[in-house]
C-alpha cells in the first residue's frame, strides 16, 4: 500500500535553515506528482510546493517563494523540501502527499518550528 514518511522537522531559529524527507513506498514514484503542505492548529491544509514526476518542475505558494526548494530522487522514490530564512510564520506541521488512484495520501507529518 501507499506509504509516506516525513522526517526532518524540529526547532530552529529565525533564519535558519532545514531540510525536510518524505520516504516513499508503494506506487511508482517517478511517475507521479508530489506536494508539500503545511498545517497549522486551527487552519486548514494549505500548499506550500510541489513537483511534477519525471521532469521535476516546481511549482510555490508565494509565501515561500525564493526561500524553499522542493526536489526529488526518482531513483530512491524520495521527496525533500529544502526550506532556508524560515521565520516564525513557517511553524506548522509539515505533510507529503500524493494522489494515488483518485485518492489522496499523507504521512504522518514533520512539526517545523521556528522561534529564538
Amino acid at each position: 500500500q501507499v506509504q509516506l514518511v516525513e522526517s526532518g522537522g524540529g526547532l530552529v531559529q529565525p533564519g535558519g535553515s532545514l531540510r525536510l524527507s518524505c520516504s516513499t513506498s508503494g506506487f511508482t514514484f517517478s511517475s507521479y506528482f508530489m506536494k508539500w503542505y503545511r498545517q497549522i492548529p486551527g487552519k486548514e491544509r494549505e500548499m506550500v510546493a510541489t513537483i511534477t514526476g519525471r521532469e521535476g518542475v516546481a511549482d510555490y505558494a508565494d509565501s515561500v517563494k525564493d526561500r524553499f526548494i522542493v526536489s526529488r530522487d526518482n531513483s530512491r522514490s524520495m521527496l525533500y523540501l529544502q526550506m532556508n530564512d524560515l521565520t516564525p510564520e513557517d511553524t506548522a506541521v509539515y505533510y507529503c502527499g500524493v494522489r494515488f488512484r483518485a485518492e489522496d495520501y499523507w504521512g504522518q507529518g514533520t512539526q517545523v518550528t521556528v522561534s529564538a
